[in-house]
């Protein structure tokens, strides 16, 4: 899931048409879902960098002992309705093995500009669907990560995302070989006509016997993916979903909100009708969600996550996203340095995103040295974001942290923002001396609490964004 501009009305604990006040001191409605904030800045913020930096300066004085290593495979065996991630449909013959052979030259020129000490504390594949690789493809793919990166499978924590007719018996035993400690299979549905309607077609016969296998592997954490506010969805067919999930006792599940956004299938098709409506659809079902899996011993760790209680970790729950670095391979990953946020070229149109493609697949080792698309990383957007990816977990943060990193305290940096947060009901005031914490219903409003803290400048970049 990325962002969009779908959603209107939101409400409170109560059951009230949550407001803001505008200029001129009238109410006017909170939108409840305007983005999903998984990064920040986001990358329609990203702007061609001129000159190149070169990728040895960037990480020259980084710290670089506890990075994140992230692999991004942009080819899918369909592509949903809802998405706009950097995928495309197929892949022609050779071009896998092409753009595996780019990777390659990436992460060689890459680990030599990292320099020494470099280390991984986790990994990741993503994409796209990385199983879209056959079982030797994704050999090739755990070798580069190991082999040319440095990075310890074996020992670190390594998530990589699936779909159910891509997660076959040798392609997963391969994974679990390999170290995978986190499988994610995005299913999002498991009533035929919801899928069909979402354009993902699957049976849900399929989806359980993918769930069989995986189970088989002994990959020690399955998280399922489900989305509601799909079209002809009612609460009685979003239980039936929820319970087919909980019967096979995941030990993570994702609730994500349908978002229709520019270009994909779904906003071609004309999107959600009456958005307002769809809004408290959306809602409602988030909330009879939430409670059925807190009822089952789940514990919320954010808006869209769930996790079983005594479940098995990951070996990754330490990992600190707000401060660590973030080294990403292929032609849809992002890296994060202190200073810079980099990528290349975003795209959503298949016909971009093919040519984005080829480009990576035709280029020379030497030109993947110096980064290309980006956005720097001001004083003001380090605290933004450490904020943002902080109060939106469910367990809130610890000012303290906070303090030390900045020498300031989140209320004297966004004194505006944390008071109308807290006058609409979204801030715990029960919360533990010392932390930052959203209410249940602020958490359930956590897609329109992160926009509110984007920069003016970024705002700007996003809005002045050409979609292709």
């Amino acid at each position: 899931m990325s962002t969009s501009t779908a959603g209107t009305t939101g409400t409170t604990g109560t059951g009230t048409t949550g407001t803001g006040t505008t200029g001129t001191g009238t109410a006017a409605p909170v939108r409840p879902y305007q983005s999903y904030v998984y990064a920040y800045p986001h990358k329609t913020a990203y702007r061609p960098l001129t000159p190149r930096p070169a990728l040895r300066d960037l990480w020259a004085t980084e710290p670089k002992d506890a990075l994140s290593l992230y692999l991004h495979i942009p080819f899918c065996e369909v592509r949903c309705g809802f998405c706009n991630l950097f995928t495309r449909v197929g892949a022609p013959e050779g071009l896998v093995s092409a753009y595996l052979d780019a990777l390659e030259r990436q992460a060689d020129t890459v680990r030599e500009a990292l320099g020494e000490g470099a280390r991984f504390a986790t990994a990741a594949f993503g994409g796209g669907t990385p199983t879209f690789l056959e079982a030797a493809e994704l050999e090739r793919l755990c070798d580069i990560a190991v082999r040319r990166m440095g990075a310890d499978l074996a020992a670190v924590p390594l998530s990589v995302e699936a779909s159910p007719a891509t997660a076959t018996a040798d392609r997963l035993a391969v994974l679990a070989e390999r170290g995978t400690t986190r499988l994610s299979l995005g299913v999002q549905s498991f009533v035929d006509a919801e899928a069909r309607s979402a354009v993902r077609p699957q049976r849900r016969a399929d989806v359980e016997a993918a769930l069989g296998r995986v189970r088989d592997a002994g990959i020690p954490v399955l998280n399922i993916d489900l989305i509601y506010g799909i079209d002809g969805q009612t609460e009685d067919s979003w239980r039936r979903s929820l319970d087919a999930a909980l019967a096979w006792r995941p030990e993570e599940l994702y609730l994500y909100p349908l978002y229709v956004r520019p270009l994909t299938g779904l906003g071609r098709l004309g999107g959600a009708a009456g958005e307002a409506e769809w809004d408290a659809q959306r809602l409602r079902l988030y909330r009879s969600g939430r409670d059925h899996l807190l009822d089952q011993g789940y514990e919320q760790v954010s808006m869209r996550m769930f996790r079983r209680r005594g479940a098995p970790g990951t070996g990754g729950e330490d990992y600190a996203c707000q401060t660590d670095g973030m080294v990403g391979l292929g032609c849809g990953a992002r890296s994060y340095t202190s200073a810079l946020h980099y990528s290349f070229d975003y795209a959503v149109d298949m016909r971009e995103i093919r040519g984005i493609i080829d480009d990576y697949t035709s280029r020379p080792a030497a030109d993947f040295a110096r980064a290309e698309v980006g956005r720097a990383m001001t004083a003001d957007e380090a605290r933004r974001r450490h904020l943002l990816q902080s109060v939106l977990q469910a367990e809130g943060m610890p000012v303290a942290g906070y303090r030390a990193r900045f020498g300031t305290d989140p209320a004297e940096d966004f004194p505006a923002e944390l008071a109308r947060f807290a006058e609409r009901g979204w801030l715990d005031p029960d919360a533990a001396p010392g932390v930052l914490r959203l209410s249940p219903e602020g958490l359930a409003h956590s897609d329109a609490i992160g926009p509110e803290l984007f920069s003016p400048p970024v705002r700007a970049a996003m809005a002045a964004y050409e979609l292709k």
